[in-house]
């Protein structure tokens, strides 16, 4: 958990206002929900391992001794906790407010999220997520609206050139299915093969072993691998070797029966070509993304950049989720962004259209004078703060500098506010 300082809570609002900007011009209406949810509804199993970082809120009251007998049990020491990510509470949100909401409801959220992490770069434990979630829409255009405006959306940030990781839950256990993986094996052998960027082949077929797959799945698996990837050693992501085809995909399986429910993501690639307008479509098909969250139910997706390895967002269909709450399954489906990692990358900018004016003055400048001034300026639009003069002037200006001030000027005594001489700050 970290502070800010201006300049640097400056540029996150900066960022922030683009994001909203750009996702509002896409037809999402803003939401808040509250930073705490009921225990039970955190842990109904539908956040996977983050459920196990939930931070837990204590139950009033509780004694020393009722603390000490359920010390193994949290269920019995919580009755709520902080929100692990939006998606749970946006859930329950819709179905409470459902109606009052249109029946295809686009909403955005941008709140601060918690869990226990162990703190490194880009991965905080409390952190802000940019969440864009469309509910009662089963159809493809939902996943496009979504990719689309993430697209446009980092553009806008100057992160051009990103593009979208895709796959579908269904077609993991298809493939799953092919290559004799039992039904029961499924969920372990997806969080093995989630590990394939960082252990590499050899490291997710040793997993693969240990976990206790069949000797004969497990070399499937590794012929389908190594079909896949252009490193003996499994390094590369298996999406930078196979193109958004059909026929590639039942190519590079050792056993093929049937075809791959894949018609969804060629839809879905179309719709988002003939958005983006690009001859390249930033959609790249990734036979083993996971994603680690155990509501997804259809379509798969990460955001990537070139400038960076890791990804900066990602999302899924979950239609399964809001019948939790509703008692009646509606479609919904969601992409969020990583915004600690993205506002790493953005460059620092200035405030649009407004000049930051520090005004250096000396001490024996009336006060009537130096407000009358400053008021002058932030009524021709500028952002003022004013500053005594010091003995060490270059100090203080790069002090302003640092905190996203761009002009100064000096202000004596008796001086007319309309003669004074703004210089850029370098």
């Amino acid at each position: 958990m970290r502070d800010f300082l201006p300049a640097d809570k400056a540029r996150r609002e900066r960022v922030l206002a683009v994001i909203r900007d750009r996702y509002r011009a896409h037809g999402f209406d803003e939401i808040e929900t509250p930073v705490m949810e009921d225990y039970d509804r955190l842990h109904a199993g539908m956040g996977g391992d983050n459920e196990k970082l939930a931070f837990n809120v204590l139950k009033r009251a509780l004694s020393p001794e009722a603390i000490a007998a359920a010390a193994d049990d949290p269920a019995a020491l919580s009755d709520l906790g902080l929100r692990f990510d939006l998606t749970v509470p946006l859930a329950r949100f819709y179905a409470s407010h459902r109606a009052e909401l249109p029946g295809v409801f686009r909403s955005v959220q941008i709140a601060p999220v918690w869990r226990a992490e162990r703190p490194q770069k880009g991965r905080y434990r409390q952190f802000v997520q940019c969440d864009i979630d469309i509910i009662g829409d089963a159809g493809a255009r939902a996943e496009a609206e979504l990719i689309v405006a993430t697209l446009d959306t980092l553009d806008a940030l100057g992160l051009v050139g990103a593009s979208v990781r895709i796959n579908d839950r269904r077609a993991l256990a298809w493939i799953l299915n092919v290559l004799g993986v039992p039904d029961d094996a499924h969920a372990a052998t997806l969080i093995t093969l989630d590990k394939l960027d960082k252990k590499g082949r050899s490291g997710v077929v040793e997993e693969l072993y240990d976990n206790g797959l069949s000797v004969d799945s497990v070399e499937r698996i590794n012929e389908y691998l190594a079909a896949l990837l252009t490193d003996s050693d499994g390094i590369e992501h298996a999406s930078a070797a196979i193109p958004v085809s059909e026929e590639a995909i039942i190519r590079a399986l050792p056993v093929a029966d049937d075809r791959p429910p894949i018609d969804r993501i060629l839809e879905i690639r179309e719709a988002v070509s003939a958005a983006v307008g690009l001859d390249e479509v930033p959609l790249v098909f990734d036979p083993f993304l996971v994603r680690g969250m155990g509501y997804y139910t259809g379509t798969i997706f990460e955001l990537a950049h070139p400038s960076v390895p890791y990804s900066l967002g990602g999302g899924g269909r979950y239609d399964g989720m809001i019948g939790r709450f509703l008692g009646q399954d509606v479609p919904a489906v969601g992409f969020s962004i990583g915004f600690e990692r993205i506002v790493d990358l953005v460059s620092a900018g200035e405030d649009a259209g407004l000049d930051a004016v520090v005004l250096v003055h000396d001490r024996d400048v009336p006060v009537a004078e130096l407000v009358a001034v400053k008021s002058a300026l932030v009524t021709a639009g500028s952002r003022v703060r004013l500053e005594q003069r010091t003995k060490n002037l270059k100090a203080l200006l790069e002090r302003a500098a640092a905190d996203g001030y761009t002009a100064f000027a000096t202000v004596a005594a008796g001086d007319d506010p309309s003669e004074l001489e703004l210089k850029p700050l370098a």
